[in-house]
């Protein structure tokens, strides 16, 4: 008889029975330990409760269940459940709050109305509904009734997966903040995989928590009489002498001011101090009688700033006769005054009120500083140096002053020399020029005479100008003057040398006159000269007809008949339009009756009247300088040369 009747029988659905005798109920391990170690172990149940060998499992592995059971049977789809019916009464909630501009409050410039946005899984609509204050004045409730909201132009909605704490939504022009959320939705959003921002603190209404504090604040009045200190200190007043230093700044000064402190409602009034011709409008104020600020209060945000004086509100300290204490500086108004000084009466007041005897005045005077010498820069050689410092004294330079009382005592007094060039250049030997120096000015002119055949062109050589002595250092250049120039001296004009071969007789009247400034050598040298005029000359018994031969020879030897001849050929070409009379010669002869060939010089300027002869011009001159014999007489042949056809 079988103990067990099921056991053998093949493990198949509808042919597996319970074993009545089974007692031990556990899973099977798969691993066991042995020493300590982990080790694979094989499970001991299967059929008839024997192990699997190796290779019924290894068959096993390559049995698919479908060969063996056939093909299993799908599950039935689960039931359709509607939106309406899944979402039923499903609602998430979140708190926002927006901004609201009030135009037309003196109390409040905005205010913030808290709302719950409340979003309908059912069908996907949303509603905005803030709560009800009492006694607010605002109508509240529903704002937006429940419907699909736009998002965008594009006709989208929202979605409850656009919805997030910590965001801005706008509803129909008005922007939302969300802050916050209730715990079904907070659940819900995280379960389906949306990451919350973290919640925010939720704005509050500025004029609700106005409204909120005590409506008034009970201030205990002061013991301090106004009256009693008006009735004390009446016409008392504290003067100060203060001066505003502000020479640090572009274009600052320092200026005085008079600080008054009227004792009877502690006001300070700033005068200023106006000087004779200071070119300052005769404004007497600086600063009107007020109360002077010493320290102002943080204002707050929603504190009025359009105000005409400054209140207690904004001042935390106002200024005190204490604070005025002479040789302190005292910022008022964001200016600061030295006092320096203070009248008698408030001496004695602080003496007797805050026992301060000792309030020297203190010395603001400032000692000028010594004047910079100005130093020019170096000269660069062009014009003159007087000329050229002009343009370091101001912006547009002026012509450097001339001495006038000198050039009205030397007008047209010209010093006049007959000169050589001193030259290795064998042409330049038999040259001849005339150097005229100009006393009114100190300038030096040359003039050179043409000479026929020369190949020389004659003329102007040197126009006016200062000539500075070699040597002489560049910034203080030292000039010639008259007493360089004598006979035998050698003058140096820009590099070339002349020697002075003689003068006309001006020049030796004039050294007569003022021979102190001359030395002992130029003085010789006119002495020379003056013996030489006044020597007999040898006299010729040659007739009229030889004497023009003894002209013609002279003019090849001496050097003044070819500086005349010069002057007569310039002059005939310079004056040959000139309206002169074609019968001067005959004029002239009429006067000289001995036949001479000379009048005397007053004669001579006479009949030149008469003629209206330039005698004016420099080159006409020149000639009339030529043909004077002495002091009294003048040879009119050769000037008469100049203005014949």
């Amino acid at each position: 008889m079988v103990s067990n009747p099921v056991h053998g029988l093949p493990f198949l659905p509808g042919t597996s029975f319970k074993d009545s005798t089974k007692t031990a109920f556990h899973r099977s391990q798969t691993l066991g330990y042995r020493n300590g170690y982990a080790i694979a172990r094989r499970p001991t149940f299967g059929i008839n409760g024997d192990q699997l060998s190796q290779a019924d499992l290894d068959e096993l592995a390559g049995k698919a269940p479908i060969l063996t059971y056939g093909q299993p049977k799908q599950a039935p789809p689960p039931d359709f459940i509607p939106a309406h019916v899944a979402f039923d009464k499903k609602v998430l909630k979140f708190k926002a709050y927006f901004q609201e501009d009030v135009p037309i409050s003196t109390e409040e410039f905005y205010r913030i109305r808290q709302v719950n946005i409340y979003y309908y899984l059912e069908d996907d609509s949303m509603s905005v509904i803030e709560p009800v204050v009492e006694n607010s004045g605002i109508p509240q409730g529903k704002l937006i009734k429940r419907q699909r909201l736009a998002k965008n132009d594009r006709g989208d909605h929202y979605h409850w997966k656009d919805l997030n704490r910590g965001i801005d939504i706008t509803i129909y022009g008005k922007t939302f903040r969300l802050v916050d959320c209730d715990q079904f939705t907070q659940t819900f959003l995280e379960s389906q995989g949306i990451e919350l921002n973290p919640p925010e603190k939720m704005a509050l209404d500025p004029y609700t928590e106005l409204r909120k504090k005590p409506v008034r604040n009970y201030v205990t009045p002061s013991d301090f009489d106004q009256l009693k200190q008006f009735l004390t200190f009446d016409k008392q007043v504290l003067r100060f002498y203060a001066i505003w230093d502000d020479t640090d700044s572009m274009f600052g000064e320092c200026r005085t001011y008079i600080i008054h402190y009227y004792l009877t409602d502690d006001t300070v009034e700033i005068r200023e101090v106006h000087e004779r011709n200071d070119g300052r409008d005769p404004f007497p104020l600086l600063v009107n009688r007020q109360r002077m600020p010493k320290v102002l209060a943080e204002t707050a945000k929603n504190f009025p700033r359009c105000v005409l004086e400054i209140s207690d509100q904004e001042v935390l300290e106002w200024y005190t006769a204490k604070d005025f204490i002479v040789g302190k500086p005292l910022t008022i108004l964001g200016r600061t005054f030295f006092i320096y000084d203070c009248d008698p009466f408030t001496r004695q007041y602080y003496k007797e009120k805050f026992g301060i005897s000792d309030l020297p005045p203190v010395n603001v005077s400032k000692q000028e500083p010594p004047p910079i010498k100005q130093e020019l820069p170096p000269y660069n050689g062009y014009g003159f140096v007087e000329d050229s410092a002009q343009n370091c004294f101001v912006l547009i330079p002026k012509a450097p002053k001339k001495d006038v009382i000198k050039m009205l005592l030397n007008d047209n007094k010209v010093l006049r020399y007959l000169a050589a060039l001193e030259s290795p250049i064998p042409e330049d030997k038999d040259r001849r020029f005339i150097l005229s120096y100009f006393l009114a000015t100190d300038m030096i002119s040359i003039f050179e005479p043409p000479v026929r055949n020369s190949g020389i062109i004659g003329g102007k050589y040197l126009g006016r100008t200062k000539v500075v002595k070699p040597n002489s250092p560049v910034d203080n250049p030292i000039y010639y003057s008259p007493a360089d120039f004598y006979i035998g001296a050698v003058i140096q004009v820009f590099g070339h040398r002349f020697v002075i071969l003689d003068t006309d007789e001006y020049v030796l009247k004039y050294m007569e006159s003022n021979a102190a400034q001359y030395s002992p050598e130029a003085l010789s040298s006119i002495q020379n000269r003056v013996r030489k005029q006044e020597a007999p000359a040898p006299k010729s018994d040659n007739s009229k007809q030889n004497k023009g031969s003894l002209k013609n020879t002279q003019t090849e030897e001496d050097p003044g008949v070819q500086e005349m001849e010069a002057l007569i050929e310039q002059i005939q070409k310079q004056l040959k339009d000139h309206s002169c009379k074609d019968n001067i010669r005959e004029t002239f002869q009429i006067y000289d009756k001995e036949a001479s060939g000379y009048v005397d010089r007053e004669r001579f300027f006479k009949i030149c009247q008469s003629l209206n002869v330039p005698i004016d011009d420099s080159l006409v001159k020149e000639l009339i300088r030529l043909c004077s014999h002495g002091e009294e007489k003048i040879d009119y042949y050769n000037f008469v040369r100049a203005f014949s056809n």
